[in-house]
């Protein structure tokens, strides 16, 4: 047989391809292809190699800012939702009196609030949350337009107490008061509580501002009075409905005394106008006694828990809150709230006054000394910590006093003093919409102070502030001004010792 000669060139094309010549040369040319591909992929694969070693040496450098803020993005994000999964929810003891049934994004003040003050040690008791929860069904079944609240009020157009059995709701309509903001806060806190204690229902006239200031703090349903409500209409009032105004003694000692229970316990309507906080008198009715032990094992933290189911800022003035907070107090290590109520205004009880307050805060340890002998901290001192000084007063110019002593003279210690006021109104002379929203800022921000030091304790404002933060705050002393301040035995608003009714024994 013969052989058939190979190409001289191995890329020339085999010349006779049918023949068994022809066949001997293809099956001869194999072996040089498939080597030629083994050498294509070992080239492929040194060429991914080299790809990856030039990677790895330039991922071994820093990343471009670009790619850091990007990474942090992701980061943020990721925590904020997080946070936002957490503050959803209501198994946080922390977040214990936030319930099902609201619009998160509706009131964010009632999933943030916790974000803006320091954790309490004040607990919730079980007790006291079962009756909060029994509140909102019950609120949530005789509530505005529901078929029980119609027929109630159908039953009181026609001065009819016989339903049947069709509603079992029973109401207290709390009346705005031409008090200020804190005085009225207070009372409606109050008023709840006696709606809470007696199962009815609690409703609200909206006023011209009621609702630009709080959320609802009941779910499914609203807190306020229906427009319709024939409020000013002459009904049956000595069966149906019965008109309190708290602030007369007559009508004090029916709604104080047992005996004045037991008549009212039997008026599906009670209509009820004050403005003060008189919690402390529901104390001494008798059958209330054991029921408010119950409720509150700590006597001091009645407002401070109505204060977190009630009173929640809407979205518009939850913006003024945040804002300012963030701008100026947020970045500071201590918040430290200062109210200045005056009284008089002479000008030589001004500078007496501000050096009591500052005598106060350094006595204490809430404010640092000043260096009048130095332009700079000494180079000694390695304390750089920060406090925001934050002054609630009606007068510019004790902010501005406080303001340059820190500015104008280093501190002993340190540590960076700055000092806020958010506006030189004076809030309550007008209850214009806008004041009133701004008051609310400024008890909001009062109340997250990590300490609060006042001139006076006599002021509806300052009850909400500390009452609403837990805070017990120091007292400046009228009398003896050695020891400058005091600390208040209570978180609660007011004194806890009941007024006497002249009810019986």
């Amino acid at each position: 047989m013969k052989r058939g000669k190979k190409s001289s060139n191995a890329g020339d094309p085999v010349t006779n391809s049918d023949t068994p010549t022809g066949s001997s040369e293809v099956d001869a040319m194999k072996p040089s292809l498939s080597s030629m591909k083994s050498m294509g992929l070992l080239l492929a694969v040194l060429m991914v190699a080299s790809v990856m070693f030039s990677l790895s040496v330039v991922l071994r450098d820093p990343p471009s800012d670009d790619v850091v803020e990007s990474v942090a993005a992701s980061r943020v994000l990721q925590l904020r939702f997080h946070q936002a999964n957490e503050s959803d929810g209501v198994s946080s003891e922390k977040k214990n009196h936030l319930v099902h049934g609201f619009d998160k994004e509706s009131c964010l003040s009632r999933y943030e609030a916790s974000l803006y003050r320091k954790e309490s040690p004040f607990k919730q008791s079980s007790y006291l949350e079962s009756r909060f929860k029994r509140y909102r069904d019950l609120h949530r079944k005789c509530g505005p337009f529901t078929s029980s609240y119609n027929s109630t009020l159908d039953q009181l157009k026609l001065g009819d107490r016989s339903d049947g059995g069709v509603s079992s709701c029973s109401y207290v309509i709390w009346l705005n008061s031409d008090g200020e903001l804190g005085s009225r806060m207070l009372s409606l806190a109050s008023a709840f509580l006696y709606a809470l204690l007696t199962n009815r229902v609690l409703l609200v006239e909206p006023g011209a501002e009621m609702a630009d200031l709080f959320c609802e703090p009941f779910p499914y349903t609203s807190w306020f009075l229906p427009l319709e409500f024939p409020l000013k209409s002459q009904l049956n009032e000595q069966s149906l409905l019965r008109h309190l105004v708290l602030d007369s003694s007559d009508q004090q000692k029916l709604f104080f005394c047992e005996e004045g229970q037991v008549l009212l316990s039997e008026t599906p309507w009670l209509i009820m106008k004050a403005d003060s906080y008189f919690v402390p008198s529901l104390f001494s009715i008798s059958s209330f006694e054991q029921e408010l032990e119950k409720l509150f094992p700590e006597k001091e933290t009645v407002f401070y828990f109505l204060g977190q189911h009630l009173f929640h800022p809407t979205n518009v003035v939850w913006g003024l809150i945040t804002r300012y907070f963030h701008a100026y107090l947020a970045r500071a290590d201590q918040r430290i709230g200062i109210h200045i109520e005056v009284f008089d205004t002479r000008n030589y009880q001004f500078q007496n006054l501000v050096e009591q307050i500052l005598a106060c805060g350094i006595r204490h340890e809430l404010l640092p000394e000043v260096d009048k002998q130095r332009y700079l901290p000494s180079s000694q001192v390695l304390n750089r910590k920060s406090k925001a000084v934050f002054i609630s007063s009606s007068s510019s110019g004790y902010f501005e006093s406080i303001r340059d002593v820190y500015w104008e003279n280093p501190t002993v210690t340190g540590e960076i003093i700055s000092v806020h006021k958010p506006s030189r109104m004076e809030y309550q002379k007008t209850r214009s919409n806008m004041e009133s929203k701004r008051a609310w800022t400024e008890i909001y921000l009062l109340s997250c102070s990590d300490v609060l030091l006042v001139t006076s304790p006599l002021s509806s404002l300052l009850d909400v502030a500390y009452g609403l933060g837990g805070l017990k705050p120091w007292v400046l002393n009228e009398t003896d001004h050695d020891s400058f301040c005091t600390r208040a035995r209570s978180m609660e608003p007011c004194s806890q010792t009941p007024r006497s009714h002249g009810c019986k024994e």
